[in-house]
């Protein structure tokens, strides 16, 4: 069981007989009440966003959260609703295939790479969520050339890399170029190799 103040980001708690993921937290006093802790959590299940606030006597039980290893293989639209269905396999059976959907992706289906392992959450039997490396290698597919004396915009530039996704970088990463990101900021980090 938590207490009020431990109810932080990165945290996976029940509520409403439900998995709920911490994405926010903010303990304060209103004027001469007692310490309340806003927070903002996910529901693992359906993905909707809402605030909840604890009070001090409050106690919430943490939930049980599994992850197994899997690797990702591949995405495609499906025909009826548009969205993508993302397909995975167990490492030492490639044959135990199963597929997820773009919901329970999220937004970190941009830094989805092929045949790259992944854990998936799952509670109980249910998958719930996608856990990624935190910081990941990405080849860089199209960047603009640096321009000289072009600091105006603080030196950096946007690039595509090899999953689609377009993040922030430094003047001097160039197309080909393999770098590290943060799958959690969306940020570049450092570059690891060049073409």
């Amino acid at each position: 069981m938590l207490d009020y103040n431990d109810v932080k980001p990165k945290k996976y708690i029940i509520l409403d007989d439900g998995p709920y993921e911490v994405l926010a937290s903010h303990v304060f006093r209103k004027q001469q009440r007692k310490p309340v802790n806003a927070t903002k959590l996910r529901n693992m299940i359906t993905g909707s966003v809402r605030e909840h606030s604890f009070a001090v006597s409050d106690k919430v039980e943490e939930a049980g959260i599994e992850k197994k290893s899997t690797k990702y293989l591949f995405n495609k639209p499906t025909r009826q609703s548009g969205e993508e269905e993302f397909w995975f396999c167990d490492p030492k059976n490639p044959a135990n295939r199963f597929q997820l959907p773009e919901s329970i992706i999220g937004e970190q289906k941009k830094f989805l790479k092929q045949n790259s392992e992944v854990e998936v959450m799952y509670f109980g039997e249910q998958p719930i969520g996608l856990s990624l490396p935190i910081k990941m290698d990405l080849k860089v597919n199209e960047a603009a050339p640096a321009v000289r004396g072009n600091t105006i915009q603080g030196g950096v530039k946007q690039v595509v890399l090899e999953t689609g996704a377009t993040i922030n970088t430094p003047m001097f990463v160039n197309e080909g170029d393999i770098i590290r990101i943060n799958t959690e900021t969306g940020e570049y980090v450092e570059r690891v190799g060049k073409k």
